[in-house]
């Protein structure tokens, strides 16, 4: 008995292991060049139609952030590594976007996908675990249905792992209207990343504002310059007076040739 027993315990071990096998196998089917060639066709998308939930439960329109750019990041909160870091380095190169833009110049929004277990409590809690203070920065969670729209007109794929989920670390630059700008990648990236773009939404869009406002954000948008020894944002005044001095020079130098010219001319007739 136990010498028929044994092959078909044997064949049913092998079985098992080549399920797990499998499993392991579709487990793991992401392409980080088809995921970030989603990601990028996703540039110029209209984020609409999103209904999330605030940390306290009460609902928020995604289209309630119109007016400003916003910056829209995804995590997992049982994720122990990756998520907090990349949340922290976001962290700290927002705070350097605030100082070089100013503080209500753009928004944040961190958004929860794994829907099982980002409610609305474990994204507080995890905004608190991570220290991030800023207050135009919110944390939010939503349905199966509300964040799979949202994926998918973001250009995010994520795909189930034996480490929670497989997925590009991606942030995306809205504009004040909604569309998709620019993504950023990495769990570190470098600061201009996130601030070129938000600086070009910020003083290089055209919108109702008056003459004096729409000719300081146009001298801020040529001043606001990158050191990168210092990995800050500062207004180099000396750009726009450099460009003043040749203009004015060109136009001086314009009127002297022209004067010369009728000089020359009234000359000839005499």
């Amino acid at each position: 008995m136990q010498m028929y027993l044994r092959p078909a315990i044997a064949g049913l071990l092998l079985s098992l292991c080549a399920m797990t096998a499998t499993a392991e196998s579709e487990l793991g089917q992401f392409s980080r060049d088809e995921a970030l060639a989603y990601s990028q066709a996703a540039i110029g998308n209209t984020v609409s139609g999103i209904e999330l939930l605030a940390a306290d439960g009460s609902p928020v329109q995604l289209e309630d952030y119109r007016g400003k750019p916003l910056v829209v990041s995804l995590i997992f909160t049982s994720c122990h590594h990756i998520c907090p870091t990349t949340t922290r380095n976001l962290d700290e190169v927002v705070s350097k976007a605030r100082d070089a833009l100013d503080d209500d110049s753009f928004n944040v929004v961190t958004v929860g996908f794994d829907t099982a277990n980002d409610s609305p409590a474990r994204m507080r809690q995890f905004r608190k675990d991570n220290a991030v203070e800023d207050p135009r920065w919110d944390f939010l969670a939503g349905s199966e249905q509300q964040v799979e729209a949202l994926v998918q007109q973001l250009g995010f794929i994520y795909t189930p792992s034996s480490r929670g989920f497989d997925h590009l670390i991606q942030a995306s630059v809205l504009d004040a209207d909604g569309r998709v700008y620019r993504q950023i990648y990495g769990i570190e990236f470098p600061t201009p990343h996130l601030i070129e773009p938000l600086k070009d939404l910020v003083f290089g869009r055209p919108r109702e504002q008056s003459a004096l406002d729409y000719l300081g954000n146009r001298i801020r948008l040529f001043c606001t310059v990158y050191d990168p020894a210092t990995d800050r944002y500062y207004i180099d005044i000396s750009v726009f007076i450099g460009t003043f001095v040749g203009v004015l020079v060109s136009i001086i130098f314009g009127w002297a040739l022209i004067r010369e010219w009728r000089r020359s001319l009234a000359a000839g007739k005499q």
